[in-house]
Formats: C-alpha cells, sequence, structure tokens
C-alpha cells in the first residue's frame, strides 16, 4: 500500500475537520483599497490577487472551514464609528455578494453546518475598541454578528493599556473591568492580542471564563513586546482559553524584527520622516535575514506553547493583512504545508484537529451565550 505524502495527508484532514483562522484583516485591505474603497464588488474576491494575500481561491485552496474576519480601525482616524461600521460593511458584502462560499457564523453549531454545506464560515470580529466609552457599544457590535472582540490596537486607549505604546494611568481601569464583565453576559470572546502583559494578567484576574490571544508568538523566541510571556501563555491555558501563534514577520524571528525596529516607531509603524522607499528597502532587507522557512518558524513558537502550556491550549492565528509575509507562508492557500510540517515533527493526528479548530471551538462553547441575560 503506498502511503499518501505528508501534505495529501494534511489536506484530507482539513477536508475533514474545520480549520478555524483566527484572524485576517481583509475587509480593512478592501476598504482602504485605492480603488474599491470598501466596495467588494469592485475588489472581486472571487479573483487571486496576487499583490495581496487572500481572496477566496486561496481561501480554498488553504482548506480554511470558519475563518474570523476583523473589523480594524486605525486609532486615529477621523470619524471612527463610521469607519467601523464601513469595515463591518465589507463582511456583509462579502456574504452577501458571495453566499456559495461564505456563511454566517453566529454560534458554535455554525461551524460545523458550514464545513458540511461546503462553505467558509464567515465569523466577524472587532480589533480595538477606538471611542468606545459606553457598554452599548459593545451590545450594538454583538446585534451586528461581531463574536469576539480585541481590546485594544498598537495604541493604549483610556481604558486598558497596549503591548506597543506607552502605559496608561493603569493597566485596566475600572471601566475596562466593566467592559470584561459585558462581554461575558453577551457571550462576546475576549481577545487580548496587542494587549499589554501587566493588562493581560490584570483581565485575566477578573474574567470568570476563559480567554484568547489571537495572534501572537512565544516571547521566549522572539522577544517583540505583542509576543506573548510564558506566564501569560500559562495563565491563559490554566484558564482553559487559548493562543493563536501568527504569521506576522517580526513576531517570528529576533534578528529580523531588530532590523525592522530603526524604521518603525513603538507602535511598529514607519517612523515620521522616513520614506517609503526606504522603509521598503529595510522591510526588504529585514526579510532577507530569515535563516528558515517562515513555516519552520511558527512551528518552533507552536511546540514551544505545546511544552509550555498543553496541545489544548493552542490555535492558528494567521493575521494575513495583505502582505508581505515571510517565506512558505505567503499566503491563505499555505495552511496545509504548515500541517504537513507539523505531522513530519511527529505531531499526532488528535492535537492538529485541535490545533485546526477543536480548541477555539471548545472556547466558543464555553463563552457562547444564547440569548445574553441582562
Amino acid at each position: 500500500m503506498i502511503k499518501n505524502s505528508p501534505l495529501a495527508e494534511a489536506e484530507a484532514l482539513l477536508d475533514r475537520v474545520s480549520l478555524i483562522d483566527g484572524h485576517n484583516d481583509l475587509p480593512y485591505v478592501v476598504w482602504m483599497h485605492k480603488e474599491a474603497r470598501g466596495d467588494v464588488k469592485l475588489w472581486d474576491a472571487a479573483r487571486v490577487h496576487p499583490e495581496t494575500d487572500t481572496d477566496i481561491p486561496r481561501m480554498r485552496a488553504g482548506r480554511i472551514g470558519t475563518q474570523i474576519f476583523t473589523a480594524f480601525i486605525p486609532t486615529m482616524v477621523p470619524d471612527p464609528l463610521r469607519a467601523r461600521l464601513e469595515v463591518i460593511d465589507v463582511m456583509l458584502q462579502l456574504e452577501q455578494l458571495y453566499p456559495e462560499t461564505f456563511m454566517p457564523v453566529l454560534k458554535p453549531d455554525d461551524i460545523t453546518i458550514a464545513k458540511k454545506a461546503g462553505k467558509i464560515g464567515l465569523f466577524k470580529a472587532v480589533e480595538g475598541l477606538v471611542s468606545v466609552d459606553k457598554l452599548a457599544h459593545l451590545r450594538l457590535f454583538h446585534g451586528m454578528g461581531i463574536r469576539l472582540v480585541t481590546l485594544c490596537h498598537n495604541e493604549t486607549l483610556p481604558f486598558v493599556d497596549s503591548a506597543t505604546d506607552k502605559p496608561g494611568a493603569q493597566p485596566l481601569s475600572s471601566f475596562g473591568t466593566e467592559i470584561i464583565a459585558e462581554m461575558e453576559r453577551l457571550g462576546l470572546i475576549i481577545d487580548l492580542a496587542h494587549v499589554s502583559a501587566p493588562a493581560q494578567h490584570a483581565v485575566l484576574d477578573v474574567a470568570k471564563g476563559p480567554v484568547i490571544i489571537s495572534h501572537a508568538n512565544a516571547r521566549a523566541l522572539c522577544d517583540h513586546p505583542r509576543n506573548a510571556p510564558d506566564d501569560v501563555i500559562k495563565r491563559i491555558a490554566d484558564g482553559g482559553g487559548i493562543v493563536m501563534p501568527t504569521f506576522v514577520p517580526a513576531f517570528l524571528q529576533q534578528s529580523v524584527y531588530d532590523r525592522l525596529k530603526p524604521v518603525m516607531d513603538g507602535m511598529g509603524k514607519m517612523k515620521e520622516g522616513i520614506d517609503k522607499p526606504t522603509y521598503r528597502q529595510h522591510k526588504e532587507a529585514a526579510f532577507s535575514l530569515f535563516t528558515r522557512d517562515g513555516i519552520e518558524l511558527i512551528c518552533d513558537h507552536l511546540e514551544h506553547m505545546r511544552n509550555l502550556a498543553g496541545s489544548d491550549a493552542l490555535g492558528i492565528g494567521s493575521d494575513f493583512y495583505g502582505g508581505p509575509n515571510p517565506p512558505g507562508l505567503e499566503d491563505a492557500s499555505r495552511f496545509p504545508h504548515l500541517f504537513a510540517a507539523l505531522s513530519q515533527r511527529g505531531w499526532k493526528t488528535g492535537e492538529l484537529e485541535k490545533l485546526a479548530g477543536g480548541n477555539f471551538e471548545r472556547v466558543w462553547r464555553a463563552v457562547y451565550r444564547e440569548t445574553p441575560a441582562m
């Protein structure tokens, strides 16, 4: 009997189970596109976009079962509420224009329903609670189908500290504690990506259920402030939550991150006064420092976390944001190659199934509220 190749076996596994990718910024990419400006029909998700990393053909090739799309907006956008609604509208357009491809995912059972229907579950998230100063905003998000909220992005907000900005008066304010309680009442998944380590601990001190980090690697392997320290990983795992390693280049390898520091500010953005060609040259130089394939690097982060906290504490959160991405992790079609590499490292089928989506679904079932109590 001829044994299938590791890649063929990985594809078969992902055809059988629901691969849940914890973070993708395609809605923001479409919203920012200079021609489309948020018009999905004009952008055309059904064709391959070689200049970016995510579209329907490559999501299909990557065997994505449910995609967590996030409504990200920059902190300094002039009208944050309008901008947020426009990015959420991109997700609604994807559902409405491609009903044969995308199915709204609003409750845990929808993950399996979408898979059986041959569709990609579209799970809506919000990244960064910019301008949110009332709990009513969370209720509105929930009513619009949002099921996961990342508390902040690269900037500290009045109620919570970011990992890549100066701290505020306290890591988590009293209003921040109210936000955590309201999210748990509504059944919104609490995402601690981008949150500073002290604020992550503060959230873990008050949260009653499991929380996640949707896109971060191990700080022990790459000392970037956005990566998760070992003690945070262990606390999240002890509470039944998960950490979802990511493909972001600067989070994978220390030398790549160090090379980008001179042209990036504390929030990971191009420094003021640096022109785009210079920034691009530094980025190309940083990418030349990758010593190994990106798949091997993320496997290292996954194995570090597995050794630290167990295979029940893991997921995958690509953070595809238009690119460029590490070698081997170029676009949304590459997930089977990652699972093939893990299989070759000795990961068992059960571990791979949990990593693909079983762990995330378990967390969501623990958090989910069919009818939130007032």
